[in-house]
C-alpha cells in the first residue's frame, strides 16, 4: 500500500514536471514571437520568417530582427534563466525561501563601480559593462570570505546587507555630484534596462550561462539534502560548509554578468523558485531547478515585451516592470512565508 501511494505521488510529481515545462516552454516561446513581430515598425509573420531564413539579407526585416529584436528577446530569457537558477542556489544555500541575490550586495557592488566609472571616464561608455562586472563579481569574493570567517548564514546575509546598503549610500553620494549627462548613464543603468541592447551584449553573457546553468545540475542531490538539515546532509556525506560556498559562487557567477549586462533587475530570482514549487508541489531540486530557469526566462521576456510595447514608441526600463509586477508577488510569498511559520 505504502508504495503504491509513493509511486502515485512520483507519477504526480513528474507529470507536474512535464506540464510545467510544456506549458512554460510554449508561453516562451510566444513571448520570442511577439517579441520578434512588435515594435515601432511591426512586422509580419512572412517578413520574420523570411528574415530568420536568410540573416545576410539586407532587407529592413532582417536588420530588425537580427540586429535588434531577436538578440535583445535572447538576452532577457537568458537572463531570467540565470536570474532564477541564481534564486534556486541562494535560497539552498541559505535555507531561506526569502533569500534573493540582492541580499549579497552583488548588484549594489555593481552599481557603485559603474557610478565611479561614470565619474572618473564619462567618455568610455563600452567600459561600463566590465566595471559592473568587476564591482559585483569583487563583492560575492567579499561575502565569500565573510562565510569562511563567520560560517553561519544569519551572519552572511547581515554583511551582505550591510554591504548592499554602504554601497547604495555611496552611489547616492556620486550621484549628488554628478552631472547631467552622468546622471542619465547612472540612473539607466541602477533602474535594470534592455533599452539599445544587442547581440554583443548577448555572447557577453552567454558564455557564463552556457558554462553555469548545466553545471548547477550537478548541485541538485546536496540541495536536496540541505533541505533536510545541516546534520542529516552531513549524516548523507555532504561537506555542508564547502557545499555552501560552492552554491554562493555559482549564484554569485550567475548574478555578475547579468548585473554587468542589463543592470540590477530584481524580484526574478525570488519569485520564480516559488512558482516552480508551486507547480511542482514538491521541492525536488531534480526538477525545480530546470523548471525555475524556464520560467525566470518566461517572466523577464514577457516583462520586457511590456517594456517596449506598453508606452510605445516610448520604452520603459525593464526593471521598472519587474519590480511593479514583481512586489505584490513578493509581498503574497512574504505573508505565506510568515504564516507557515506561525502556523
Amino acid at each position: 500500500m505504502t508504495a503504491d501511494v509513493a509511486d502515485r505521488a512520483a507519477l504526480g510529481l513528474n507529470g507536474a514536471f512535464v506540464a510545467g515545462l510544456a506549458v512554460s516552454a510554449g508561453l516562451l516561446l510566444v513571448v520570442l514571437a511577439l517579441s520578434l513581430l512588435q515594435g515601432v515598425v511591426p512586422l509580419t509573420t512572412a517578413d520574420v520568417l523570411a528574415a530568420l531564413s536568410d540573416p545576410h539579407a539586407e532587407a529592413r526585416a532582417s536588420i530588425l530582427v537580427w540586429d535588434l529584436r531577436l538578440p535583445r528577446a535572447g538576452l532577457a530569457a537568458l537572463a531570467g534563466a540565470c536570474l532564477a537558477a541564481s534564486g534556486v542556489l541562494l535560497q539552498g544555500a541559505l535555507r531561506n525561501d526569502l533569500a534573493d541575490p540582492a541580499l549579497l550586495g552583488v548588484g549594489a557592488g555593481a552599481s557603485l563601480l559603474v557610478a565611479l566609472g561614470v565619474m572618473l571616464q564619462p567618455a568610455n561608455l563600452a567600459a561600463m559593462p566590465g566595471f559592473a562586472l568587476g564591482g559585483g563579481l569583487a563583492v560575492g569574493l567579499i561575502i565569500l570570505a565573510a562565510a569562511q570567517v563567520f560560517r553561519d548564514t544569519a551572519r552572511i546575509i547581515l554583511v551582505g546587507a550591510a554591504l548592499a546598503a554602504l554601497f547604495s549610500a555611496l552611489v547616492v553620494a556620486l550621484i549628488v555630484l554628478a552631472n547631467a549627462f552622468q546622471l542619465r548613464v547612472v540612473y539607466a543603468f541602477l533602474v535594470g534596462s534592455l533599452i539599445g541592447r544587442d547581440a554583443s551584449d548577448f555572447l557577453r553573457l552567454l558564455p557564463w550561462a552556457a558554462v553555469l546553468l548545466p553545471a548547477t545540475l550537478f548541485f541538485v542531490r546536496g540541495l536536496d539534502a540541505l533541505r533536510l538539515g545541516e546534520e542529516m546532509a552531513a549524516g548523507l556525506g555532504v561537506n555542508v560548509f564547502r557545499f555552501r560556498l560552492l552554491l554562493m559562487l555559482a549564484a554569485i557567477g550567475l548574478v555578475a554578468p547579468v548585473v554587468a549586462t542589463c543592470g540590477p533587475i530584481g524580484f526574478i530570482a525570488l519569485v520564480a523558485p516559488h512558482l516552480a514549487r508551486a507547480i511542482l508541489r514538491g521541492t525536488d531540486a531534480a526538477r525545480v531547478l530546470p523548471l525555475a530557469m524556464l520560467i525566470g526566462a518566461t517572466l523577464l521576456a514577457t516583462a520586457d515585451l511590456l517594456a517596449r510595447e506598453a508606452l510605445s514608441p516610448a520604452e520603459l526600463p525593464v526593471g521598472l516592470v519587474v519590480t511593479a509586477l514583481g512586489a505584490p508577488a513578493a509581498i503574497l510569498l512574504l505573508r505565506r512565508h510568515l504564516a507557515g511559520h506561525t502556523a
